[in-house]
This record gives structure tokens, C-alpha cells and sequence, in this order.
């Protein structure tokens, strides 16, 4: 029997924007009451609104998740007010630098993009998980990437980052093991949304030029597979899935034009 997420608590990070916004909004459609963490509350709030107006509970948290002691806060305010974190969505991250090689990136670009992807997903889970295993419930979803399967050129730095989103994942799995807590890594291609545009800082010619003569999937896309994740029966844990654009085969691999027609 699928898992229903009506007055489920969910913890979601990065919810201001593109696929988290995407991930907010389903969630609260499904009845879940939402933690929206982020570092720019004013941007997260109007989520928080539309999240109201459909009749669930919905906090705004600030909190940058890459600080350690600011991520415990920020979980111990969502247990204060709903009782527990049912439901962790980790969507807050980064591109990095754009059509750097690795010895072109900067050691502070290194640690910028290695802390938003990889120390902000850590420092959740750890806030999270000990009160998952001690109520014998939860569920931990992670934003990965087809990055983390395939590298690309230009691309070291996201590319290590997405992996290491992978394998933490799959360790935490091991880790997890005889527990009824679950773990998943969504692992998307192309997505086209605001975040395209921050990636090009502000072109938006050049975030539309990546998305021309092909249909790359949306924020919603990837949330309804998040949702799907969440409600599997207890006992079915999708530990990872990976999806691209049917346009799409590999990260640098997109096809233009007419489908069938090549």
C-alpha cells in the first residue's frame, strides 16, 4: 500500500526557487506540512504562501546549511513546531563555475561548490537521521545529478560533488541497514529552470541556448518523482534514480531537432 504524506512533516532545503519550489508545492498537495529552509527568507516566503493556500501548515526557517551549528537550529525549530521531520528533501546546491577546467578553478570556487553540495546535504542528514532512527521512521530524498554517473568536460568540480551526493548516499543505505528508514538520490539531467539562468550568472540568452530545439524536463517533473519516492510502501526503498530528457543520453549528449527524425 503506498505510504500517504498528508500531515507528513517535510524538511526541504533550497525551496525558494526552480525544483525546490517544484518540491514545495507538491508536497503541500499531498497534505504535508513543510519546513522551507533557506538562507533568503523573503524569496522562500511567497512558496510558504501558496503552500498556506492549499490548506497545509508551512514554516519558513533560515539557515544557511552549510553551517553546521545553523542546520541543527534549523532542525530542532522544525521539531519544535511540528513534533518531528518525517520527510528530508535536500534540493539546496550549486553549479560552480561554468567553462572552467579543474586546474582553472579557483580553490575558493572549489569550497564554495564542495560546501553547498556536499557539507549542506551532509550537515541535514546528521540533524535529521538520529531522531528518524529513534522514532523508527523516515525518509532522507537527495538531489543528485546524471553529473555524479557521467563526467563531463569543464565540469570537474560539480561532477566530484555529484558523485560524492552518490556515494553518501549508497554508504548511508549500508548504514542504515535494519532500520525501516529510507534513502534515495533523484539523479536528473536536463531541467530547465530559474536555476539555468543563476548557473550563466544572469544570461538568459545563454541558459535558453542550452535548452534549444529539445524538450528538457521541468521542476515539476522531477517533484512528482520525489512524491513517487516518498510513497512507495514502507518496504520498497528506491536507492537511486536517474533520468534524463528523452532528447537526452549523457550529460553532454542532447539531441536537436524531431524526434525520429534524424
Amino acid at each position: 500500500m503506498d505510504l500517504q504524506l498528508k500531515d507528513q512533516v517535510v524538511f526541504i532545503t533550497g525551496p525558494a526557487k526552480g525544483m525546490g519550489r517544484a518540491v514545495s508545492l507538491a508536497f503541500a498537495r499531498e497534505g504535508a506540512s513543510l519546513a522551507l529552509v533557506g538562507r533568503d527568507t523573503a524569496a522562500i516566503e511567497p512558496v510558504a504562501v501558496e503552500a498556506r493556500a492549499m490548506g497545509v501548515q508551512a514554516i519558513v526557517i533560515g539557515c544557511d546549511v552549510t553551517s553546521e551549528a545553523q542546520t541543527e537550529a534549523a532542525a530542532a525549530q522544525a521539531v519544535t513546531r511540528f513534533g518531528r521531520v518525517d520527510v528530508l528533501v535536500n534540493v539546496a546546491g550549486g553549479s560552480g563555475p561554468i567553462g572552467k577546467t579543474g586546474w582553472e578553478t579557483t580553490t575558493d570556487e572549489f569550497n564554495e561548490i564542495v560546501e553547498l553540495n556536499m557539507t549542506g546535504c551532509f550537515n541535514t542528514m546528521r540533524a535529521v537521521l538520529p531522531g528518524m532512527i529513534e522514532r523508527n521512521r523516515g525518509h532522507v530524498i537527495n538531489m543528485g545529478s546524471v553529473a555524479g554517473h557521467y563526467a563531463y568536460q569543464n565540469g570537474t568540480v560539480y561532477c566530484a560533488t555529484k558523485a560524492a551526493v552518490k556515494t553518501i548516499t549508497e554508504a548511508l543505505k549500508q548504514d542504515l541497514l535494519g532500520t525501516p528508514v529510507r534513502i534515495t538520490s533523484i539523479d536528473p539531467g536536463m531541467v530547465e529552470t530559474e536555476f539555468s539562468v543563476v548557473r550563466y550568472a544572469g544570461d538568459v540568452e545563454r541558459a535558453k541556448k542550452v535548452y534549444e530545439n529539445m524538450q528538457p524536463m521541468s521542476g515539476d517533473d522531477i517533484a512528482e518523482m520525489i512524491v513517487f519516492a516518498a510513497t512507495r510502501p514502507a518496504h520498497i526503498n528506491i536507492n537511486f534514480m536517474v533520468v534524463m530528457s528523452t532528447y537526452q543520453s549523457t550529460p553532454m549528449t542532447v539531441f536537436r531537432g524531431e524526434l525520429g527524425k534524424k
